[in-house]
């Protein structure tokens, strides 16, 4: 029980941080809850069955290769794992009227990315312990909340844009070059040193996602 309430705390800060950061129209919590449902269990179920056929199509066996590793990091993990994500939020949060400012890509891409995180981490933490929970609650859902700001924030704008494709590809190409930059270099942690590029990636992620917040904080609908 220990271990299941560390692998979902950190999933709940940042959901929290979240919520609080929409200032000016708050976010029905059901249909809040419904998304993180989505990342938890349709996310991961999408995710499963393309990873299962990226690894009949293309297997990868070489961990020493750091081309395999590049393939491995931002196709396979980064695309798959990205693209379950933007399925949802693309086809079931953006479609729907409760998404009806810009902050909301941003909120809902959160939850879905939580749902998924909440999920793996869950996974992760009762095979791998107490060491696993803290090591993953400083790294890696910090970063599943990341590529989800990142993302949320082109599709925010998408839904108020006439150029609404272009946005939303944009938002999932840039979660998958954050994910993929961060899983590639600690793929790769056979170069002495080079997984500390991970950090910086996930450090620039964060800055950036800090100032994506911002910006639609200040061009909220419902900013009086």
């Amino acid at each position: 029980m220990n271990l299941l309430l560390l692998a979902v705390a950190p999933i709940f800060i940042i959901i929290l941080y979240i919520y609080f950061k929409d200032k000016y129209e708050k976010e029905p919590k059901r249909f809040l809850f419904y998304n993180f449902l989505l990342g938890a269990i349709i996310s991961v179920f999408i995710t499963t069955i393309i990873y299962y056929l990226f690894d009949y199509i293309l297997p990868l066996t070489d961990n020493t290769s750091v081309f395999e590793q590049f393939v491995k990091a931002f196709f396979v993990v980064g695309f798959t794992e990205e693209f379950s994500k933007y399925i949802i939020i693309r086809y079931y949060s953006q479609t729907n009227k409760k998404f009806n400012e810009p902050f909301d890509g941003i909120i809902y891409a959160v939850m879905v990315s939580m749902g998924f995180a909440a999920t793996e981490n869950i996974f992760y933490v009762l095979e791998g312990g107490y060491q696993t929970a803290l090591l993953r609650a400083l790294t890696a859902v910090p970063a599943h909340a990341t590529f989800g700001i990142l993302m949320g924030y082109c599709m925010g704008k998408a839904k108020f844009s006439n150029n609404r494709i272009i946005l939303n590809l944009s938002g999932l190409l840039l979660a998958i070059i954050f994910h993929g930059a961060y899983d590639f270099f600690l793929f790769i942690d056979f170069v002495p040193g080079i997984w500390v590029s991970a950090f910086i990636s996930l450090f620039i992620g964060i800055i950036l996602s800090r100032k994506a917040i911002k910006r639609h904080q200040i061009n909220s609908n419902f900013k009086t």
